[in-house]
């Protein structure tokens, strides 16, 4: 198997911060073709990695290649395959959405007469073309992301790495860049894309959990979930708090955690906890709203990874 991105034992350590490392020895394959996806909440080094990645930043110590180019001692022909989108991606607010490709076309080395087609390429594969004379600090925060998502792919990278591209943007905003994502993914390039949402892990082709720096697990979105040693329930009932009481006292549940107005049950008999929870809520007076095995998610997996790991010493 050919590999876009290969890392090993990879590190990072900033001063100052009493010991305490960014990453931890993080060992990653991607082949080439895939999307995969670093899920994990802030401060995991989901951008640490892909600093490391996209030679933006040197790593204290470990390798990792991009193409087979190493990231420190070859950065310069590792970064001609990278497009790389970091979380805040400086777009020039006075310049108009067509100038902006234009200039990173310019810094990327795009030739005069490729961007004649690469430029409306890019405009109508992010759907900018109606708006490419307006000024980027007029665009919405999805248009932006679409737009830094194009400047990002104006030299036709094999390697994209996207630092939350769809954090701070409205739902269907959020859906039509994963839209967009799905048909790069589909011409061949290489995407890692890091996200605090699991619901988007589950589009990428596998998905690697980092929490406090260390890579806890990797795997396809199906097998993760398959691999999560209990089943589901959800509730939802009223009064809140006699609900939590009932769920407290009822044998078989293994761990409880809210999740908007319900609670989300790890248990490994769903018929039985169900039945037991609709005597007590019917002995109690509750209301029940929402009662119902469901399957675990990638937010399970998570928790479940973290559960019982020990601080990174």
């Amino acid at each position: 198997m050919t590999y876009a991105i290969e890392a090993r034992r990879l590190a990072k350590h900033f001063p100052g911060q009493n010991g305490r490392k960014a990453l931890y020895e993080l060992n990653l394959t991607v082949p080439q073709g895939e999307m995969y996806a670093l899920v994990g909440p802030d401060g995991a080094g989901k951008t640490t990695t892909l600093r490391i990645l996209s030679t933006v930043m040197s790593q204290t110590s470990g390798e990792a290649t991009v193409n087979g180019y190493d990231v420190r001692r070859q950065a310069d022909r590792a970064r001609s395959f990278i497009g790389y989108m970091p979380q805040n991606f400086s777009l020039y607010p006075d310049l108009s959405v067509l100038e902006n490709l234009h200039f990173f076309a310019d810094v990327q080395g795009v030739s005069v007469e490729r961007r004649k087609e690469r430029i409306p390429e890019m405009l109508a594969f992010t759907r900018l073309t109606p708006f490419q004379s307006r000024r980027s600090v007029n665009l919405s925060g999805g248009m932006k992301k679409k737009l830094a998502l194009a400047c990002a792919l104006m030299h036709e990278p094999e390697v994209l790495l996207l630092d939350e591209p769809s954090t701070g943007v409205d739902p269907v905003s959020r859906r039509e860049l994963w839209q967009i994502l799905s048909k790069v993914t589909q011409e061949g390039v290489t995407i890692v894309v890091s996200t605090p949402y699991m619901d988007e892990a589950e589009r990428c082709t596998r998905v690697g959990m980092l929490y406090q720096g260390r890579l806890l697990t990797t795997g396809t979105p199906q097998s993760l979930i398959a691999n999560v040693p209990y089943d589901i329930v959800e509730v939802k009932a009223k009064p809140r708090k006699a609900m939590r009481q009932v769920v407290r006292e009822t044998e078989g549940i293994q761990s409880w955690r809210p999740v908007g107005d319900r609670l989300r049950l790890a248990v490994t008999d769903p018929r039985k906890v169900i039945r037991s929870l609709r005597r007590a809520f019917r002995a109690g007076g509750l209301t029940v709203k929402l009662l119902r095995a469901t399957r675990p998610g990638m937010e399970d997996v998570f928790v479940h990874m973290v559960e019982g790991q020990a601080d990174p010493a």
